[in-house]
Formats: structure tokens, sequence, C-alpha cells
């Protein structure tokens, strides 16, 4: 997210492209001097064993990837060149937890990092994507501790640094997983400063944060409302809690009032009836009549022996809930905690760090929480003050890691005083140094930083960054405490201020991983020992891409770390991409995930589709906005990989040996940079240079503005739609049958390079592959230089080669309509002004070809033929017609007995289906939907009799006229 400046650097020269890393490259090119082209692509191969060619394979072999991946990493493409001189690109990859494997989020953010980042290195800037790993507390705690326990060892039997140990050696032996996957994907990123989140030089950033906010007094311990996890003995954050709409049950009970009747009391309605015993008050609405009377007096708990709480009344509670009667226990809910706090009650925590009811519950104590539960409420009806339970769908928060149920529960922690630094991250936006993508989401970022509550950054874990805090021993640990970089400083204060025989111990809790995560994009440029004046000149060109559901829990909280320890954005641009869903999720509105059985493994889809058929697909979606993905859109990309292979083998065949010296000069003097070049050409090469050039200009604005989608669209539809299916066709004329097979040839070239070149920072591998395939390749395409933009582009051209087109769709559409035979050349007169004519004529081999006429019987008039009455009549476009002679096409009297026969049995269907709908029984009682059908049919089959008649009309009119 941040580029070093060379002083950042350890060696920069080892960050420029050394030429003697080119020298097995310079061998291939002085092999390819041969008379058989084929042997060339051979003998390249044997030489490093990394491409194939179109030449020589069928198809791309999805195999090769891996070591056309390598071959890029082994060259040092990856790195940054800072000979360029130019703006440098910056990406930081979002860490993925070490503990992971690639899912398709991942595959998501690697795709569209991995298309800046080559999109930019190809525009000529120094381009840097810093890649890593977060050391994921919780996650990794559990897996080790998982994998303790299956040996039959339980955490608690081992000392904190034996467990670190044995985590330590754990992710050196799996914690490379996610990171190879990664490079599978084709992430080009520098390697050579790959960063993991506990690396001594990270670690020391983190301390280093902590002691600073500390110093401003940011960072303060106190007891609050926490996300708590039992099992896993620890908080944990808003992100690590999701919701689930689950069956439950509302419990009723009865709230004796104190000093009333049997009949005074107040039934309330709950959900978690076990944390009554953290009860300390109950409250109605001021404007509910029923309960005005109570408001003020004292209710008493049950099962308390009497424990009294007072009634009182604020407008918080929701009259319609239930019976309209809250009961409050601050203790164990985040909105009676806050209602607590603003109304001064007391908080009464019921229960253990474990999950279970501690001495406050009385003769519950020491029960599970869902076991008291239930003895509760059997008591509760011995008791009569059960009144009644009924199913309630629960909004029941759960540990993203665990799996269990969350407690909310009130515990000391540490936390960040967020207000002022979300003040400067607000600002940020506000005054343009942060620009959010898509625009929306300003507004959930402007709205989470104005309501933003403090952070609890500290996890009671033993696998993360330590807290730097030392308590004195004998000292009140929440009163006197040492802030300090390192064990020696904080024993050489607590001396300085208690004496030289003081003992200290460090605060057993570690930070939370979002922490050292929020300094990410600068701790791994060198912060803290980079001046600030340095972050501040490279910062105004770094990118950060991400998934739009962390926009807060990580991006803001980076925003805010990098203005207040380097005084700047640590990013320019946040670029937020949508979830990965599968094909149903339109309906479903389900992200994938094992529990519902729809994940997709991009790994099994590599190997069955290929990565550039994977990437392209995760890159088409919009900015933003979640992607349903299915097989179906991979296996028509898939598809696509492989009309790009052929391609490439098309124009391979086509041409000259790299021996014929003349004809490659020729080539190569083909220049299409300048108007006057472009009008010198022949009407389809004119026609698509000119859609190139467009194309070219409208592709690199998208990219430039991280409109993907729109790239991979255009690009496809110009390859596929324009340069395949028409070009590639049109040039046969001049390759195969006249003159001028130079010019097409360096036209097929200079467009399929071009579409290579924009293609490859969506399809590496293959793209790669093909551009090591053509003659006299000096580079890689990832650090070729990207098209030039505004091109001439002859519009005139387009229109008149547009004409063409459609003369020959409406010729291809006659010719399926009359079911003439693929191979059967047919005759054809072409009438149009002589403007049209002039250049129709010209390209008279390509529209035969094209529409599969007879050469020697395509005639340009300005006036239909003679037998036009016999003809089938085409009108192409305005001015421009067709007309082809019926004869040629069918046998009049065989498609006139055909046709008769075809009526007559559509008749006799029509017939049916119209004696159904006149029967009042039928219409009357078959159900509507079946007698909307066959009206449906109906209608159908007359349309069909219309047109057959017609077609027949026309067929016996042209039989009399030729006889």
């Amino acid at each position: 997210m941040a580029f070093s400046t060379p002083s950042l650097l350890s060696s920069c020269s080892a960050y420029r492209l050394n030429p003697l890393l080119f020298s097995h490259r310079c061998l291939r090119i002085r092999l390819s001097h041969s008379h058989l082209k084929p042997r060339f692509f051979a003998v390249a191969a044997r030489e490093n064993d990394v491409f194939t060619s179109p030449e020589t394979a069928k198809s791309f072999d999805f195999t090769s990837e891996e070591r056309i991946y390598n071959w890029w990493d082994s060259q040092g493409y990856f790195k940054p060149n800072l000979d360029r001189g130019s703006d440098p690109f910056v990406i930081s990859m979002p860490p993925p937890n070490v503990t992971g494997s690639l899912h398709m989020g991942h595959a998501m953010f690697v795709t569209l990092e991995d298309i800046m980042v080559r999109y930019h290195r190809m525009k000529g800037r120094p381009t840097l994507w810093i890649p890593g790993t977060d050391h994921a507390g919780i996650a990794t705690q559990l897996v080790v501790e998982r994998m303790l326990a299956s040996e039959g060892i339980k955490r608690a039997e081992l000392s904190r640094d034996e467990f670190t140990k044995r985590v330590w050696e754990w992710k050196e032996k799996y914690g490379g997983t996610i990171t190879n996957q990664i490079k599978r994907l084709g992430a080009s990123c520098d390697w050579t400063r790959e960063h993991f989140t506990l690396d001594e030089k990270l670690s020391w950033a983190v301390i280093e944060a902590f002691v600073r906010l500390h110093e401003r007094g940011l960072i303060y311990q106190g007891s609050y409302m926490v996300n708590w996890s039992p099992n896993l003995q620890t908080a944990v954050s808003d992100l690590e809690v999701e919701y689930s709409e689950e069956p439950g049950t509302l419990y009723y009970i009865k709230y004796r009032v104190a000093g009333g009747s049997k009949s005074d009391y107040l039934t309330i309605a709950t959900t978690r009836p076990e944390t009554l015993f953290g009860d300390t008050a109950i409250a109605v609405h001021p404007q509910d009549d029923r309960y005005s009377r109570y408001i003020g007096r004292m209710a008493i708990v049950p099962m308390t022996f009497g424990r009294h709480v007072p009634i009182i009344s604020d407008r918080y509670v929701d009259k319609d809930f239930g019976t309209g009667v809250l009961k409050i226990s601050p203790g164990h809910d985040h909105n009676d905690y806050l209602l607590a706090r603003k109304l001064g009650l007391p908080i009464l925590n019921v229960m253990n760090k474990d999950g279970t009811l501690n001495e406050v519950a009385g003769l519950y104590r020491g029960l599970d929480r869902f076991e008291a539960r239930k003895k509760l409420w059997l008591d509760l009806e011995e008791t009569g003050l059960a009144v009644k339970k009924e199913p309630h769908t629960l909004r029941v928060p759960r540990s993203q890691r665990g799996g269990e149920v969350i407690e909310p529960l009130v515990s000391k922690q540490w936390f960040v005083t967020m207000e002022p630094l979300a003040e400067k991250a607000l600002q940020a936006v506000e005054r343009g140094e942060l620009t959010i993508m898509p625009e929306r989401f300003e507004k959930i970022y402007n709205h989470w930083l104005s309501n933003i509550k403090d952070w609890c950054i500290s996890r009671q874990l033993w696998w993360g960054h330590r807290i730097p805090v030392w308590y004195i021993v004998g000292k009140d640990c929440e009163e006197e405490y040492i802030v300090a970089r390192n064990a020696n400083e904080a024993l050489e204060k607590a001396q300085e201020k208690y004496g030289k025989d003081v003992e200290i111990y460090q605060e057993p809790d570690v930070l939370d991983t979002w922490f050292s995560s929020a300094l990410w994009p600068f701790s791994t440029l060198g912060w803290p020992d980079v001046s600030t004046q340095d972050f501040k000149k490279f910062y105004p060109t770094t990118v950060l891409e991400t998934g739009h559901d962390i926009l807060f829990f990580w991006v803001a909280r980076m925003v805010m770390m990098g203005i207040e320890f380097t005084g700047a954005v640590p990013f320019s641009y946040v670029y937020l991409h949508g979830l990965i869903r599968d094909s149903q999720a339109s309906t479903m509105q389900e992200k994938m995930s094992k529990t519902l059985g729809n994940v997709i493994d991009p790994i099994d889809t590599i190997k069955e589709f290929g990565t550039d058929a994977l990437r392209f697909t995760l890159a088409l979606g919009t900015a933003g906005q979640d992607l349903n993905l299915s097989t179906e859109r991979l296996t028509s990309n898939k598809a696509f990989t492989n009309k790009l292979w052929n391609a490439g083998k098309f124009v391979l065949q086509n041409l000259p040996s790299q021996s014929d010296i003349s004809a490659w000069e020729t080539i190569l003097a083909c220049k299409f940079d300048k108007e006057e070049a472009l009008l010198r050409l022949p009407l389809p090469e004119c026609w698509v240079v000119s859609k190139l050039h467009c194309l070219i200009d409208m592709v690199t604005t998208s990219y430039d503005k991280y409109f993907f989608g729109d790239v991979g669209r255009e690009t496809y539809d110009f390859f596929w739609g324009d340069f395949a299916d028409w070009y590639i066709e049109a040039s046969k004329a001049r390759l195969y049958h006249s003159g001028g097979h130079s010019v097409a040839q360096a036209v097929l070239l200079y467009v399929f390079e071009n579409i290579l070149k924009m293609l490859h920072p969506f399809m590496p591998f293959v793209t790669e592959a093909l551009w090591q395939a053509l003659p006299n390749r000096k580079e890689a395409l990832m650090n070729s230089s990207w098209p030039q933009t505004s091109l001439p582009m002859h519009a005139s051209s387009i229109k008149k080669f547009e004409n063409l087109q459609s003369l020959t769709r409406a010729i291809r559409n006659a010719r399926a309509e009359y079911s003439v035979e693929p191979a059967k050349r047919i005759s054809a007169s072409i009438v149009a002004g002589n403007e049209v004519i002039q250049y129709i004529s010209k390209e008279k081999e390509v529209l035969a070809l094209l529409s599969r006429l007879d050469l020697q019987n395509v005639h340009f008039t300005d006036s239909p033929p003679g037998d036009a009455n016999l003809s089938v009549h085409l009108v192409a476009s305005e001015g421009l017609e067709a007309y082809l002679p019926l004869s040629d096409m069918i046998d009049v009297s065989a498609e006139v007995e055909r046709l008769s026969k075809r009526l007559s049995k559509m008749q006799e269907e029509f017939d049916r289906l119209a004696a159904r709908l006149s029967s009042p029984k039928f219409v009357e009682k078959a159900p509507e939907e079946i007698v909307s059908g066959v009206r449906e049919k109906a209608a159908e089959a007359e349309e069909k009799i219309t047109l057959t008649k017609n077609r027949l009309a026309f067929l016996k009119s042209t039989a009399v006229v030729s006889k």
C-alpha cells in the first residue's frame, strides 16, 4: 500500500532487472532462425521446458501454468523496476490467515489485485505488490489446540512458552499452504518482501504503536461489555461474531411486586432466563397504562431469595414486544448495558469465563448456562412463577471460529479511544485524500466512523503480540502498571518509581489480530524507522483492494492508524469487491460456505478449467457487487481460452518463415500509428485496426477507472465478435486467394499482439504462452509496453465495413432459412448506389468468402436484376440490397411439395387445438394454466401457418414466372 523510496530498500540494485536474466531468451531467438517453425518451438521448449505453442499443442496446457509462474519469478519480473522513474504503483496484499487454505474470496482479491499490478507494470510504472500472512491469533491457537488434543495433550498442561513453541513449529510446517496456493493463481508479488505479522520487524512496530498511543492518552484499561467466547476463553471482535436465525424459545416469567397482593406482578418475556440473576431493574414504557401504577415500586427477582430491584420507566422499552416489560441485565446484554450506564444502574455479572454460573446465581452456581436455563425453568414451574413458553426465532451470535454461542460479558480489557482517530479519517475522505470505490460505500464509511465505539484490543490468548504492559508485584494492577517497549525498559521505569527491589510481571493478554493488521501498510515498509516525509511522498500512488465486508474492521482502522503515525493516509484509493456466491444466490442470498455444501474450491476449479478462465470469470463482476459463480460461466470462459489459443494457431500458421527476411522486413515496415497509413489499408484491415485503436482507448480508460468488468467484456467482444469471427475469416481472402497477404499478415500480428497485451492482466498464463510463441519476442509479455492510446481510427471505414457485415448477415440468414448446404456457392446481385458499390465491389472476394457466394457470379448494379421476381430479395441496410436467385438455393418444386405436406400437418394440429378451445366444458373446467397453455400453442400454430402459406405463395409465383 505504500512503495519504498530507495532509502527504504536494503539494496536498490536488487530491484533492477539484470540484462543477463534474458540470456536464455536471447538463445531462443537465435535458435528461432530455422526453416521449420515447429522445430523452433520444439527447440525452445527443450531449452527451458516452460512454454508450449499452438503449433505444437492442440490446446493450452494448464499444467504449464506453474512452470510459467516459476519462470517469471526466477527472472525477477515481480520486483519493482526503479529504473523506469515514473510514479510508483503499490498494493499491499490483505494478509490471509496463516491457518487458511484458498477459497473463492481469496481468489477474487488475488485476481483483482494482480490485474491492477500487471496493468500498471505494463504502463511503465515501478510496481510493487507486497505479500504476507496474518498470524490469526484465535484461528491458529484453535488449530494447534486441536492438534494437541489428538495427541492427548491439553493446552493447560503446557507452559505458555512450550505452547507457543508448538505453534511456531506448526506454522513452519503448514503455514505456507495458502502462500503456495496464491502463487497458483498467478499473483505477481515481490516474494522477496513477504511478511508475517509476527516477524520481528512487524512485532517491533506493533509494540511501538501501542506505546505511542498510550503516551497520547488513547489507550486505557477498564471493565466494559465485550463479546466473550467461553470455549476460547477470550474476548472476540465484532467481525468474529456471526449472527444466524435459529429456532428458540420465549419464556414468560412472573416478577412479583414487593408489598403487593398475589395479583400484583409483572410478566416479562425473555429468551435467556438464566440471566435473571443479573437483573438490576425492571423497565416499562412511560406511556404504557398497563403498568404505570407500578413505576417507582420494587419487584422481586424470582429464585433469588427475595432480592429487590426497582421498577423504572424508559422510552427504550418496546411496548409491543412480549408483554411490554423488560428485565434489565446489564452484565449480559449489550443494549441493557448501555441503558444501565445511561441510568446509573449497577452492573451484576452472574457468569464465569467458561460459561458456567457463578456464586451470584446461588443454588445454580457451577451449572453450564444452558443446563441452568433448563433447571431454572423447571423450578419456576414448581413455584408457580412460570407463565408459559412459546417458540420464537432467535438471532443468535456465534463465534466465527468455534461456532459456539457468544456471551455478552463485562470484562477487564484494554481499549483504544477511537473518536479522535476517527475524526481524522473522516476528514481524509472529505478532503479528497482518500477515494472509496464504489462511491456508495463512502456513506457507510462515514456513518460508521461518526458513530464509532472504543476498540477492545486485548485477547486472552497465548498466540499473538503480547501486550507491552508490566504490573508491579504487590500493587493493584488496575492502578499501577508500566508501559514499555521491552522488559528491561519496564524494569528500569519500575525501579525509578518503586526502588531497586521491585518485581514486575507482564500482562498475559495479547493484542487483537486486527491491531497488527491496522499497521500492515506501513509496518511492512519499515515504520517506525522510515521518515514521515517518505511515506507522504509515496502514499498517493497506492491502492488498497479488499472485500466490502471488512470496510470498517480493517480498512477504516488502517486509515486511522496511518494518519496517526505517519501523518498521511496509507493509500489513496480503496477498491471494494463483493462476495462470491453460488449460482443460486439470487434466490437464496447465501455466500459460499461448507455448511451449505455450495463451496467451489479454487484449486479444483483451476485443474478443470485453468487459472485464466477462473480469473476472467471472477474479474467480470462489478465493483462492490456480489458475484454468482457457476460452472456454466467457467465453462464459457474456458472456451474463450481455447478460442485465443486457436486464434494464435491461425496467426502463427500464416506468418512467413523466420528465414524469410524479406517478408519480415515488409511486415515490420507496416505501421499503423498515422492516419495516412491507416487510409492506405484495404477496408477490412482499416476497419479492424480502427476498431482496435478504439478498443485500446476504451479499455485503458476502464482500467484507469478500475472498471474491470467493462475491460473484460469490451475485450472479449472485440476478440470474439470482431477479430475471430470477422477479420480472421476476411483475411483468408488475402492469405489464400489474392495479393496483399503481407498487409493481412502485418494486421493479424499487430491486432493479435495488442489483444494479448490487453488481456494479459486478466489471463496471464495463456497470453504469455501465446506471446512467447510469436516470432521476435525479446521480452516477457508481462514486461512489455502497454498499447499506445489516441491512435488514429477511421469512422467512415468502420461504417463501410459494417454495411458489408450487414450484407453478409442477410445472405447467411437467407441461406439458413432456405436450408442451403454450407458448401454450396450461390449467385448474387448486389444493388446499391455508386459510392457503396465502389467500396463493396473492391471487397468482392471477402464478401464471397464470408457469404459463400460464387465469386464468378457476384454482380454489382444500381438497379434490380431482370429476374428479380425469381430471387429472394434482401435489404441489408439503407441503400444496400441483394437478390439471390431462388434456383441457386433450392429445388422449387420439391420445396413446394415439402411445405404443402408440412402445412397440412400444421393445419391438423391447429384444428385440434381450436376444437379444445371451442369446447365450453374444457374452457370452464380445466385449470386456468392449462387453458392458457393451449391458447398460446394455438396462436403459435396459427402464426406458423400464415408464414408457411406466404412462403408457399411466393414459391408458387416464382414457379409460374419461370415457366
